[in-house]
């Protein structure tokens, strides 16, 4: 195999034991032995291409948080939004990337390790906490919103079906949401190289680019009272600059999915890497300032944080951005349950073989809790936004810088060019975190945080 120092999905690099001869009878090799070692063989040209990992990763950043994004606009002002869309792009793509780099710098493969390395077992303890948090929480959220768009939409085309006694359970929320998670999601989950999710997240994203594409030929015409005021369009900065952070943050982050992307490159090496998250990030900000924009600038001050409820219940393109919006959560949710899977893979049996049996229930369990957390309730509340906005900040901008700056020459002051933007970083995400923590918190005391309740 070609030393390319490459970060192997560790799933796979489990599985090159299972491709091990280790059993020869009669001094002749069986033929499952020679068929184990042309997989072997073909190992190095094994993973997906360039277009593939593209495709994980803008369909990994173009999750939920997308629908949110003319909500964070509203609150911190037209052109203060677009900066902090444009700023926090830019770091999301450096973050990515500094990752791998951190890897190859400590010698590991997995974001867990590298922490170890830097921080010890505290540090693989806390990374794999919010990683398993930020993602579970993901999934949840996922599975909330495929409730409230898919049976919407069957209810809306067809007006009657509720009065029929068995086709009335495509309009029920719990049923809709059991029915995705378990014939959709759950095969697809099952698979062990990320990279097979690519056609997918193909799928997931010509979704997401009908709803931008929906949003932005319907807000002209939408009637007049459901429209905000225009005098707030063009406003410099608002009162919730750093609400608005937290919920960009939120859409922008796929590092936890950073090293699985890389390992299911066919070949894995910086610069390859460094293309596919160039145009992945560009893809998205693309897409998140076309839907921001157009959306914001037609309902001003009535902007919700799902702006498809902005829309008219009979509106039939919005209602096709419905139905494509649950579309991409059920094959989005995958990737966030890789993350989940690996993070128990690597932290309880990092030196054991690949088990059938263990990835089946693991792949299980944590896929129908979530989807048990989604049947129940509307709305994660106060705790969802929590570990939402603390996981995110941290997997985003203070662990991948401060591993750079541990890793980094101890000789070379933490003001000087190579680790100044790391500790800007650092600084920046423990202010943010701190913030989204105290607003979260402080919900809890208003009517904002009550729970909704799922009918």
């Amino acid at each position: 195999m070609p030393l390319l120092v490459g970060l192997a999905d560790s799933s796979a690099r489990r599985g090159l034991a299972d491709h091990l001869p280790l059993h020869v009878g009669n001094g002749h090799a069986t033929e499952e032995t020679e068929i184990n070692l042309d997989e072997l063989a073909s190992k190095p040209t094994a993973g997906g291409g360039m277009v593939d990992s593209i495709a994980n990763m803008a369909n990994s950043i173009l999750g939920a948080g997308i629908i949110g994004l003319p909500y964070a606009v509203s609150q911190a002002g037209f052109f203060t939004g677009l900066v902090l869309l444009v700023v926090l792009c830019g770091i999301t793509d450096w973050t990515i990337r500094l990752i791998v780099i951190n890897a190859k710098l400590s010698g590991t493969h997995s974001y867990i390790d590298i922490m170890n390395r830097c921080f010890g077992s505290s540090g693989r303890a806390a990374v794999s906490f919010f990683q398993f948090a930020f993602a579970f929480g993901g999934m949840c959220a996922f599975g909330i919103i495929i409730g409230d768009t898919i049976p919407h939409v069957i209810r809306s085309v067809f007006p009657s079906i509720t009065r029929i006694p068995l086709l009335s359970l495509l309009a029920n929320r719990q049923f809709v949401i059991f029915l995705c998670t378990a014939c959709i999601s759950y095969p697809l989950s099952l698979y062990r190289d990320i990279h097979k999710l690519s056609r997918a997240s193909g799928l997931a994203l010509l979704g997401m680019l009908i709803i931008v594409g929906s949003v932005l030929v319907e807000g002209p015409h939408v009637p007049p009272e459901l429209k905000g005021d225009p005098s707030k369009r063009y406003s410099v900065i608002g009162s919730g600059v750093f609400q608005a952070i937290g919920v960009i943050s939120f859409a922008f982050v796929c590092h936890h999915n950073s090293l699985l992307i890389y390992g299911s490159l066919r070949t894995p090496t910086l610069d390859r890497f460094a293309k596919v998250t160039h145009i992945s990030t560009l893809i998205s900000l693309v897409a998140c300032c076309t839907l921001a924009i157009s959306a914001y600038v037609v309902f001003t001050n009535k902007t919700q944080g799902n702006i498809l409820n902005n829309f008219p219940s009979d509106d039939t393109l919005i209602n096709v951005a419905r139905f494509c919006f649950g579309l991409n959560m059920f094959t989005t949710l995958p990737l966030e349950l890789f993350v989940c899977r690996e993070v128990i893979e690597q932290f309880f049996f990092s030196h054991e073989t690949f088990n059938p049996q263990r990835h089946l229930f693991f792949t299980t369990t944590i896929l129908f809790s979530s989807m048990i957390i989604a049947m129940i309730t509307c709305d994660l509340g106060v705790m969802l936004e929590i570990t939402g906005g603390v996981s995110a900040t941290a997997l985003a901008f203070i662990f991948p810088a401060a591993c750079f700056l541990k890793l980094s020459s101890p000789t070379t002051p933490w003001h000087s060019r190579d680790k100044l933007p790391a500790a800007v970083c650092v600084a920046f995400g423990v202010l943010v975190m701190t913030l989204s923590l105290f607003i979260a918190l402080g919900k809890v005391w208003t009517p904002e945080g009550d729970a909704k309740i799922c009918m």
